[in-house]
C-alpha cells in the first residue's frame, strides 16, 4: 500500500474524527419522520431530485468516485432493498447511495447531522432518518422505513455509525443494525468504499464496488437472522477492502 499521509489514534471503534458543535444533539419530541402534507412531499421530491442531478458530478469529479459491478442492480429499479456500507466519507457518503441507486433513498443518520451548517436542515427532505433519542420515538422510525420499503425505495445504513475520514480499515458491525431488513424481510446490498492512488493530487481517488443481494435466513430465529446476515455483509465488505492500494490516513489503537 502507498505511503502514509497522516496517522490517526483511537482508544475505541466509537471514537469521533468528525465533531460539531452540537455533537450531542438529540430528536426533539414531536420530531415527524415522514412529511405528512402533499405540499411537503413535492418539496422533499423537487430538493432530492436538484441533489440526484449534483450527485453524479460531486462524486465524479469532486471525490473522483467510480462505481464498479453495478450491474448487480439490474432488475432492482422498483423493488426495496438496504444499502449496508463502510462509513468513510463525510459529504460522500451522502451522495453515493444516491448515484448508485438511481431512484429515491433514505438513509439512517445520527440526530446531530441535521444541525450541520448548510446541508442539515435539509437533510431530513434529502431522505435522513435520523436515529431517535429514546424508545417513545422509536416506534414512529421504525414505521418510517417500513413505509420506505412498502414503497419500494432503498434504505442505507452505515453500521459503524461513526465517520473516519479516508479509513481502510472495517470496523465491527453491531448484529442489532441488521434488525431493519431483518424485520422486512427485504434484500441487502453492500456499497464497499476502497482508495486507490490518484493521478493527481494529494487525496486518492475512490472505488466503491457494489455487492449483493443478500437475503435474511428465515429458517433461523430472529436473532441468528440478524448475526448471519451481519457476518456475510461484514465479510464482502472486508474483502473489498482489501482492494484499497492508498492509505492517505491511517488509524491505529493507542497504546494507552
Amino acid at each position: 500500500m502507498d505511503e502514509v499521509r497522516a496517522t490517526r489514534t483511537y482508544r475505541s471503534y466509537t471514537d469521533d474524527f468528525v465533531e460539531s458543535a452540537d455533537q450531542d444533539y438529540k430528536v426533539p419530541d414531536g420530531y415527524r419522520w415522514v412529511h405528512r402534507t402533499a405540499l411537503g412531499e413535492v418539496w422533499a421530491d423537487f430538493l432530492y431530485l436538484l441533489t440526484g442531478l449534483l450527485s453524479w458530478p460531486y462524486c465524479r469529479f469532486v471525490l473522483h468516485t467510480r462505481i464498479k459491478n453495478r450491474k448487480v442492480l439490474k432488475g432492482w429499479r422498483k423493488k426495496p432493498y438496504f444499502f449496508f456500507g463502510n462509513h468513510t466519507q463525510v459529504m460522500g457518503d451522502v451522495f453515493t447511495p444516491i448515484h448508485v441507486a438511481r431512484k429515491r433513498t433514505y438513509t439512517i443518520a445520527n440526530a446531530n447531522n441535521l444541525k450541520a451548517p448548510v446541508l442539515g436542515p435539509l437533510l431530513p427532505w434529502l431522505g435522513a432518518l435520523p436515529i431517535p433519542e429514546g424508545a417513545h420515538q422509536m416506534s414512529e422510525f421504525m414505521d418510517a422505513i417500513s413505509l420506505r420499503i412498502r414503497q419500494g425505495r432503498t434504505v442505507t445504513i452505515y453500521p459503524e455509525a461513526h465517520v473516519w475520514p479516508y479509513t481502510t480499515m472495517v470496523r465491527p458491525f453491531p448484529a442489532t443494525s441488521f434488525s431493519f431488513p431483518v424485520k422486512e424481510n427485504a434484500a441487502v446490498f453492500t456499497l464497499s468504499t476502497t482508495y486507490q492512488k490518484h493521478r493527481s493530487g494529494e487525496k486518492p481517488a475512490i472505488t466503491v464496488y457494489v455487492d449483493g443481494p443478500f437475503f435474511p435466513d428465515v429458517t433461523l430465529p430472529r436473532k441468528q437472522r440478524q448475526e448471519k446476515l451481519r457476518d456475510e455483509v461484514h465479510a464482502k465488505i472486508l474483502e473489498r477492502s482489501k482492494l484499497s492500494t492508498y492509505e492517505y490516513i491511517h488509524y491505529q489503537p493507542s497504546e494507552s
